[in-house]
């Protein structure tokens, strides 16, 4: 059925037994855009290698992604391997851009996860591996810059044991020469070979039985690998325990199969700057990433609440899911993942909104990517990832499907944003053509929101930092031309309760006296306690009912659940959504045709407001796990301004000259750390900083 679907390339359909859909994440800097540029040079995609560092990067295309030196967009891309078909996503590794890394998790098969050698596992490759675990993918680590001084393979391994609780599986390791300085070359474990890379940019790949004395330093990584296999084919196992050496490609199969199960992690050594063990790499995703057909059936909702497995492949009504929305030569593009037979241009799809509406659209143009550019596909086949225009109102995690038979796949999940900008029409830009720019950023990205501030009248841009915030505002200039000013950097508030509190209150209002509108009265009781913080909220509908005897209309209870959302829209304090609350609805009191729905909402919203008032309301700042590296000699001076932060330390290590400094803190207490790291470290010092969670600031613990 679904093994002759295929995805072009070269003008010739590759079988998904041949497609690979992979992934590259890490974080920030530690190289995966490097890499990502020489695996397409080395597959024949591209033919020169861009440069992070000159703003060269193919993957990196955007004019501030090469201005800043990072990646911010995840970018599609195709490139041929032994006769396979890799569709590469490259992903942002700074924080502020996570949401791009989330949503290519939810379309990928597999993923290369780049460390850095000297530091091993970091925050964000933490956040990088959760957002792994969640969509169940296979995994191939790369251990880069290996050649810097400080870089240490064992120790990465030992990091990735500690930190992500796996086993990882060595394949390729670094080579030592006698001295033991690095030599431009990997030993393969499994094949018991030296791997060079010669010629002007790596691209030549010789391999020689390894060196005894080279031998004797992975000799146990060798033996832990066929173990590895081992336990993932009892078919091996005899062999291995017998101490003959199996066949590479049982073995390779062995591999494959821990892979795809989730049980094997392997490891491959390298360095991408230098050209050092990339192909290798590409190899093992090859022999060890799954194909589309590899993966289980993605399970999707019907409207009338039962389940269906998506079986990829051409048989049964289409259906993709869009992960990603993109302005593109200043138009509304989509990028989805096809997996369920075939989409042409000029076909008719359909797909449930998020309040239960059907929407219809029609597609113009399918497009194929590469980075920054495009070209036009007659076909979007199964398993394929392509670009998707004349959709006007599809959006990220909207599954676009036969109109004939709809359906809902697992939805993309945003992120709350946790700052704020206050922003107005600069000189020369009208408030109508900023509102329209901000609208077409926002439909790109979930985790930017505009909203009005109702005590000033301010418009605030809301985003995940002041990063993201800044580019954003670099865009508007740029693509669409719109001159913004803004105010100081705030950031955004919760609210919570801390002690319980029940209130009850009737609701009336007169009727009009021109009879438009009837006089609404209805009462309500709710209880309200504080909840474990990051439980989010929960609220209960399950009230008794006065008059005793009556029941609760469906359209009754719905406008009850209405009016307490809205309650915990806004709390008391600071007009701030409220959180870690639960809530109960105790008590209803109806009286008769003036208690409609808008009455019932308006009253349990009241009451909700007053019952949070009274529960010893308090504000919740967002809270951020931070890792500071700086040099030994600056450690006291860091730890100082930490402190004087409210910074609650949780670790301090030292290695190699470098101290590295766990902590976290109040993200007010964080605006304009890096100009202030800079400064106090002479250019030396770097951090990064993820949310944690929403808190009071006496909640974070002892210093």
């Amino acid at each position: 059925m679904g093994t002759q679907a295929g995805i072009k390339t070269g003008g010739r359909p590759a079988k998904l037994s041949s497609v690979r859909n992979i992934g590259v994440a890490a974080h920030v800097d530690a190289g995966k855009t490097t890499l990502t540029e020489r695996m397409l040079f080395y597959t024949g995609a591209s033919h020169k290698m861009g440069e992070v560092h000159d703003g060269a990067a193919h993957m990196d295309w955007m004019v501030e992604e090469q201005r800043h030196g990072i990646t911010i967009t995840a970018a599609v891309t195709k490139a041929p391997w032994r006769e396979h078909v890799l569709q590469v996503v490259d992903t942002p590794g700074h924080v502020d851009f996570t949401i791009e890394v989330e949503r290519s998790m939810r379309v990928l098969d597999g993923v290369i996860i780049v460390l850095d050698g000297v530091r091993g596992v970091e925050p964000q490759t933490e956040t990088v591996w959760r957002q792994r675990c969640r969509f169940g993918l296979p995994v191939l680590f790369f251990v880069n810059k290996m050649d810097r001084p400080g870089a240490d393979f064992a120790r990465t391994l030992e990091s990735i044991r500690n930190k992500l609780d796996v086993t990882p599986v060595a394949l390729t390791a670094p080579a030592l020469d006698e001295q033991g300085g690095e030599e431009h070359a990997v030993v393969h474990l499994l094949h018991r070979t030296l791997v060079r890379f010669g010629g002007e940019q790596g691209e030549t790949v010789t391999s020689e039985p390894c060196p005894a004395h080279l031998w004797e330093h992975c000799a146990t990584l060798h033996e832990t690998l066929l173990l590895a296999a081992a336990d993932a084919d009892e078919a091996l196992a005899d062999q291995v325990l017998a101490g003959e050496e199996p066949d590479p490609a049982a073995v390779i199969a062995a591999l494959r199969q821990g892979t795809l199960a989730g049980t094997l992690f392997p490891c491959l050594a390298g360095s991408a700057l230098r050209n050092i063990g990339v192909q290798p790499l590409l190899d093992a995703v090859v022999d060890l990433l799954p194909a589309p057909l590899d993966r289980p059936p993605a399970v999707a909702r019907l409207p009338d609440g039962g389940r269906e497995e998506v079986v990829l492949g051409n048989t049964g009504p289409f259906a993709a899911l869009v992960f990603k929305v993109q302005l593109w030569d200043g138009r509304r593009h989509c990028f989805a993942r096809v997996y369920r037979n075939r989409l042409r241009p000029g076909d008719q799809l359909a797909f449930v909104a998020l309040d239960g509406r059907t929407v219809r659209e029609q597609v113009a143009r399918i497009f194929d990517t590469d980075a920054g550019r495009k070209q036009r596909l007659d076909v979007a086949e199964p398993g394929q990832i392509v670009l998707l225009a004349g959709l006007r109102h599809a959006g990220t995690g909207d599954t676009l499907c036969d109109p004939g038979h709809l359906l809902l796949l697992e939805r993309i999940e945003a992120r709350q944003p946790v700052l704020s900008l206050a922003v107005e029409p600069g000189a020369g830009t009208d408030e109508e053509r900023l509102l329209d720019a901000l609208d077409k950023v926002t439909q790109e990205d979930p985790t930017l929101v505009v909203s009005e501030d109702l005590d000033t009248g301010q418009r605030l841009l809301r985003g995940m930092g002041e990063l993201h915030l800044q580019i954003v505002l670099e865009r508007l200039g740029r693509e669409f031309g719109v001159a913004v000013r803004s105010g100081r950097p705030a950031v955004a508030l919760r609210e919570s309760v801390t002690r319980q509190a029940s209130v009850g209150c009737v609701y009336s209002r007169p009727a009009t006296p021109d009879g438009k509108h009837p006089e609404l009265t209805a009462g309500a009781t709710v209880h309200v306690r504080p909840a474990a913080r990051g439980a989010g909220n929960s609220s209960v509908v399950t009230p008794e009912v006065r008059p005793l005897g009556v029941e609760l209309m469906p359209e009754q209870s719905d406008a009850l659940r209405q009016g307490l959302t809205q309650g915990l829209a806004a709390g008391p304090l600071h007009g701030a959504p409220v959180d870690d609350v639960e809530v109960r609805l105790k008590q209803v009191e109806l009286f008769g045709q003036q208690s409609s729905p808008d009455a019932l909402a308006a009253a349990a919203a009241r009451a909700l407001g007053k019952a949070l008032a009274q529960a010893g309301p308090c504000t919740l700042q967002p809270v951020m796990y931070v890792e500071v590296i700086v040099p030994d000699e600056n450690l006291g001076a860091v730890l100082g301004d930490l402190q004087q932060r409210h910074a609650a330390i949780r670790s301090t290590d030292s290695a190699d000259g470098s101290a590295v400094v766990a902590c976290e803190a109040a993200l007010s207490g964080l605006l304009g750390y890096a100009t202030e790291l800079r400064s106090l470290t002479r250019g030396r010092g770097q951090f990064s900083m993820q949310f944690a969670r929403f808190d009071m600031g006496s909640d974070l613990g002892p210093a």
